[in-house]
């Protein structure tokens, strides 16, 4: 690095000692002697510019800092409500102090023309400032992405700062990473040894922890995609049950019957799920079978009778209607919603309609039907002998 910044510097090797007063003669040796004339030179030939830059230098560094000032004074009070300005204010705010002193000497060594040595110098802090500044508003960039992203209104606070722990050490780990390597590019490094060896090491580690990474990225789904949330009502493989707890590798779920279900996050995930917690409504439906001997002027108040009883009881009516001769009844459809997204309340809503339907009907006289035989015998001349006739 040193070599290229001042290629010419170098210092002859000799067996002799070097006498002890030749430092103290306050003499530069060999060519420290002519960088420092030429660099008094440049300082007598351009002190007007120098000094005219300097005071746009300081302007532009106080321009900054009370930009940095006021947006991290923004961050702050807008910490509670994270929304796009709050992002730009987190990300402007995070400008550092040596990026704004460079950014004000390259300012000056931009218009001054300094020495190359010197100007060689300035303009590698100053990509490494701006590299390493880049790096930090991308990193709080993503960051803030993120977090707004998995704002949610449960109380899964602990998983999700697990995971917004590790997807920052990643977001981290991979932006300093390409600066770093910025960097070295920079220095004349020869970078594509070492991103092939990255990549091989990245795809062994890949390889070697598939698991792990399996189950983390099921968790990082599962709380940005949001297919389901604690506290919400799911139905799995022929299994309804409501979500207790979303772990950084495992689901809890406690089902309808009482037993607790631990659920793979990558096995949850590869399978279908209905949500039941989205609902507003939920849709019923009942199948009334009636017997064959019910008198058609009944069977058509039947649809006009369970529409009011539905209405009575505070629930949403569809329709009602017939709609199959079955082997042993005469099949009545009815379709209503229940207006509740709790399944308790769904199910108690359920079981109260049916019974009052069952009582409806016996008040009627109107007589469900269940699988019977019947047998009709016929007489001498071939009529229909009904059964118990005499």
């Amino acid at each position: 690095m040193i070599n290229k910044l001042i290629p010419s510097l170098s210092f002859a090797r000799e067996d002799k000692p070097v006498p002890i007063s030749k430092p103290l003669s306050g003499e530069f040796p060999g060519d420290w002697q002519q960088y420092f004339d030429i660099i008094l030179t440049w300082l007598g030939e351009n002190i007007l510019l120098l000094c005219a830059t300097a005071i746009a230098a300081a302007a532009l560094f106080l321009l900054l800092n009370l930009i940095q000032k006021q947006a991290s004074q923004f961050s702050i009070k807008s910490n509670s409500a994270l929304d796009l300005r709050s992002i730009v204010g987190r990300t402007i705010g995070k400008m550092s102090f040596f990026f704004r002193v460079m950014v004000a000497i390259e300012l000056v060594n931009h218009f001054t023309k300094p020495p190359q040595q010197l100007s060689s110098v300035i303009g590698f802090l100053f990509t490494v400032a701006a590299v390493f500044q880049v790096a930090i508003w991308v990193r709080q960039i993503l960051f803030g992405m993120v977090e707004y992203r998995s704002q949610r209104d449960d109380e899964d606070s602990e998983t999700i700062n697990n995971a917004m722990t590790i997807i920052q050490l990643f977001i981290s780990f991979a932006v300093f990473a390409i600066a770093s390597i910025v960097i070295l590019d920079n220095l004349g490094v020869n970078i594509t040894g070492l991103i092939a060896g990255f990549g091989i090491g990245g795809i062994a580690i890949g390889l070697a922890a598939q698991g792990i990474f399996a189950d983390l990225f099921a968790t990082i789904s599962i709380i940005f995609d949001r297919p389901f949330q604690r506290g919400d009502t799911i139905e799995y493989g022929g299994t309804i049950g409501t979500v207790d707890k979303i772990g950084m590798r495992s689901t809890r779920i406690t089902s309808v019957m009482g037993e607790r279900k631990i659920m793979s996050n990558v096995n949850l995930l590869n399978i279908e799920i209905t949500n039941y917690a989205r609902l507003k409504r939920r849709r019923t439906r009942h199948i009334i079978g009636v017997t064959y001997q019910t008198p058609p002027e009944i069977a058509l108040k039947i649809p006009e009778m369970l529409e009011k009883l539905v209405i009575d009881n505070g629930h949403k009516f569809l329709r009602c209607g017939f709609i199959d001769f079955a082997d042993s009844a005469l099949n009545f459809q009815l379709d209503y919603d229940i207006l509740s997204a709790d399944y308790e309340e769904v199910f108690n809503g359920r079981h109260k309609l049916g019974l009052e339907i069952l009582k409806l009907f016996n008040d009627e006289g109107i007589d469900f039907a269940y699988p019977t035989n019947t047998q009709f015998t016929a007489g001498p001349d071939g009529k229909l002998v009904m059964p118990g006739a005499k």
